[in-house]
This record gives C-alpha cells, sequence and structure tokens, in this order.
C-alpha cells in the first residue's frame, strides 16, 4: 500500500503546555488507522494540526509526500484532507441540503459535480435525502453526525479524519454510523478516526496507535491491540475483542 499521510516528529504546544510530544505515525491508501487514548491524551489535537487549525512547533505532516506545515486549512481541504471534527458541527439554521452545499465549497462552480457527491452523500445516508429541505438544527444527534460525516464527504477527500463519530449515539446508531465508516473506506477513501468506544474503532479499523498524554506508547494491527493486556485493561474493559 502506498503511504498517504506520514507524520514525523510532531510537536504542539498551547503556550507552556506541550500537548503532543513527538509523535509519528503513516496511513496507507485504502486503510481506517484509529487513535486510541484517554481524554485529554491529544487526539483531537492531532486531527485539528493534520486539518490546518493549530500551527505545527516542531516537526512535519507529508501528504502525498507534500508538507502540511502550517498550510491553511482552505488549500488542505483543495489538497484531499477533510476533517468531521467531535461534536457535529452542523450549521443549525440551514437546512441539511444547504450544509453538504457548503461541504462542496472548493469546488461548487461544478454544478455536475455537487449534484453527483450530494447523491453520493444520500445514497450513504438515505434519512438526509428524505429530510433534505429541514433544518439541522431540528435533526436528531445521529441524523446531525450523518450530516456532518455527509458534509465531510462533499470535497471528496483522499483522507477524512474522524473525530469522535460515536459520541452521544445510543447503540443502534452506533453500529449504523461504523457501517457507514466501512462502506466509505470500500470507496477508496482512507480514514484516520479518533473513536472513544475501542471496541468499535478496533472492530473496523486496520491498524491503531495508542495516545497518552502527547506520546504515542503503542502501535500495531488492531487485532495486536485487541489482544494486548494493556490495552484490554484500559479500553476494553480487561477482556479481549473477539475477532469478526
Amino acid at each position: 500500500m502506498d503511504n498517504i499521510l506520514k507524520i514525523e516528529n510532531l510537536h504542539i504546544n498551547y503556550g507552556s503546555i506541550k500537548a503532543l510530544k513527538g509523535i509519528s505515525l503513516e496511513v496507507n491508501s485504502g486503510e481506517i488507522v484509529t487513535i486510541l487514548g484517554a481524554n485529554g491524551a491529544g487526539k483531537s489535537t492531532l486531527l485539528r494540526c493534520i486539518s490546518g487549525l493549530i500551527p505545527v512547533h516542531k516537526g512535519d505532516m507529508l501528504f502525498y509526500n507534500k508538507s502540511l506545515k502550517n498550510r491553511e486549512a482552505y488549500h488542505i481541504v483543495i489538497d484531499g484532507i477533510s476533517h468531521v471534527p467531535e461534536g457535529r458541527r452542523v450549521f443549525a439554521t440551514l437546512s441539511v441540503e444547504e450544509n453538504l452545499n457548503l461541504g462542496a465549497f472548493n469546488r461548487r462552480a461544478d454544478r455536475q459535480l455537487v449534484l453527483e457527491r450530494k447523491e453520493r452523500a444520500y445514497s450513504l445516508f438515505p434519512i438526509l435525502k428524505e429530510r433534505r429541505k429541514q433544518l439541522a438544527g431540528t435533526l436528531s444527534g445521529g441524523e446531525q453526525q450523518m450530516l456532518a460525516i455527509g458534509r465531510g464527504l462533499m470535497s471528496d477527500p483522499k483522507l477524512l479524519l474522524l473525530d469522535e463519530p460515536s459520541l452521544g449515539l445510543a447503540p443502534i446508531l452506533v453500529k449504523q454510523i461504523f457501517h457507514i465508516i466501512k462502506e466509505i473506506n470500500k470507496q477508496k477513501v482512507a480514514i484516520l478516526l479518533v473513536e472513544q468506544n475501542a471496541r468499535k474503532a478496533l472492530s473496523v479499523s486496520h491498524r491503531g496507535y495508542v495516545l497518552e498524554t502527547g506520546n504515542i506508547t503503542l502501535k500495531g494491527s488492531s487485532s495486536e491491540l485487541r489482544n494486548d493486556k494493556k490495552v484490554q485493561e484500559a479500553y476494553l474493559g480487561g477482556a479481549a475483542l473477539k475477532n469478526k
């Protein structure tokens, strides 16, 4: 597999606080890679840095061998990286369709392409098509998460950054969201997944990293992490996740 994202010795500081302390990781084409870690470990900081929302203090991030270091977020989206942040953050006073249109801002001149991307989002999330004229703020939590992911796909990314997609959702919706994540990956979109539900994350991902207080302390295939005693105790409730 071809390497599409390579992070090398990345340091991120918030004033005197060292949020990331020289981490390195890779995402290959066709992969789902998950980042596990407790609250405050630096997971969301990593995604925000990749998408250009936080400046790099030291180190580099290469996307298809092109440095992302301190590039504008707008250009990073054009390059092919889309970020679905924690908390959904849909535009509540705009309709579902208007939210999706905003996701394609970088290609808005090509109306046919925007229509094709919208139909792709509707095929993944049929409920959004039913509610396309409805204000996003009136959707359920699960529907808002679907809209946030659909909006992220409108820019036709090569790499999708997902930050806690199952947070606050009922179990039946969590199952549906992770099914969709696998479907997106089958459409040749690589995914870097930050997720508090370690069982689900390891069940859909190919590889993973464990991030603790700004350092990567463990890495390996998802099956290796599932069977690691430290991961089981910290993130899987002390029991290994059965292979699926």
